[in-house]
């Protein structure tokens, strides 16, 4: 075990810390601690953040689901450099990722959306996501017709699936006393992690 500042350390890479402060952050909250933030750029360097709901990390990267038409989809369409940032404040931690977006095959996001309630799959065809309404009357009227259209099997819209996030960078933040708080990252060398301790 290696000790920087008041972050403990096992393993010689971050997605094991990343597993233990994602496990104890779970423990005894109301909240969800797969909300993190995703922020992407588009092509005309205009930065843009939202929260999205992690729902699957290993080794490979980190994945979420969306609507390929949405506004967040257009821009990593044009750049896939994007980041991830987790806070969990009951236990005093944040998570920073910094990495390169990429779709995951359609079979998984098609293993991902049989999964999802039924209400969530209408959802999916219903909202043309970051599109201008009058109303949210032209939703319901579009779920309604869908219910007729598809009956209890509602199949994934070519328009919906996952990306995962391949990082190359992690921060890991503790806070501490006097805002002395501990930062330790690391960067991706080759194929090799590398940690190295960050002033508060």
């Amino acid at each position: 075990m290696a000790l920087y500042g008041d972050i403990e350390v096992r393993g010689d890479n971050p997605f094991l810390l990343f597993d233990e402060w994602y496990g104890d952050a779970a423990g005894g909250i109301s909240g969800d601690p797969s909300a993190m933030v995703l922020s992407t750029s588009g092509r005309d360097g205009g930065v843009s953040s939202r929260v999205v709901l992690l729902k699957e990390h290993c080794p490979g990267g980190f994945i979420f689901y969306t609507n390929y038409d949405s506004h967040k989809a257009a821009q990593l369409a044009d750049n896939l450099n994007t980041a991830l940032l987790f806070y969990w404040p009951h236990r005093g931690r944040q998570v920073r990722i910094e990495g390169i977006a990429e779709k995951v095959s359609a079979e998984k996001s098609e293993e991902y959306f049989i999964s999802r309630p039924y209400g969530s799959r209408l959802g999916a065809w219903a909202s043309r996501q970051s599109s201008v309404i009058k109303s949210p009357a032209e939703i319901t009227d579009r779920i309604n017709t869908l219910k007729s259209r598809f009956g209890s099997e509602v199949p994934r819209p070519p328009h919906w699936g996952g990306y995962r996030v391949v990082p190359c960078l992690f921060e890991f933040w503790q806070e501490g006393v006097n805002r002395l708080h501990s930062r330790l990252r690391w960067r991706k060398v080759g194929e090799e992690w590398h940690a190295e301790m960050v002033a508060p």
